[in-house]
């Protein structure tokens, strides 16, 4: 049976970061976001930043294991790790004072994975 799963090798290489982490930290959050990513691609996830605006608070971490999209308004300061961000949202992210990381920079920054949001 052929092994299937992302052929990008971006992902690929996230994936085995997270997988090292979550071992390395017995961090079950990135053990999760490991398994968001190895969905087919036709299921990824992709968030607005009305979403993110709705579901978190001032000075908020959270991680979206996909794309963050740029429809809607942010309206407090948050730091977000992400696969990717959209041109857009990551402007408007900035503009207003908040992060935009990458999933690795975040596990560097916070190795556990404490206090951190998952929105999907």
């Amino acid at each position: 049976m052929k092994v299937t799963g992302p052929t990008n090798p971006n992902v690929q290489s996230i994936r085995r970061y997270l997988r090292r982490s979550a071992h390395k930290w017995h961090a079950k959050i990135w053990k999760d976001i490991d398994n968001h990513l190895q969905k087919p691609r036709r299921s990824s996830v992709q968030v607005n930043l009305s979403k993110i605006s709705r579901l978190t608070k001032q000075d908020d971490v959270i991680i979206v294991p996909g794309k963050v999209l740029s429809t809607g308004k942010l309206l407090h300061h948050v730091t977000i790790a992400a696969l990717s961000f959209s041109r857009h949202a990551k402007e408007k992210i900035l503009s207003i004072g908040g992060k935009c990381l990458t999933l690795k920079e975040l596990i560097k920054q916070n190795p556990k994975g404490s206090n951190i949001k998952v929105i999907t």
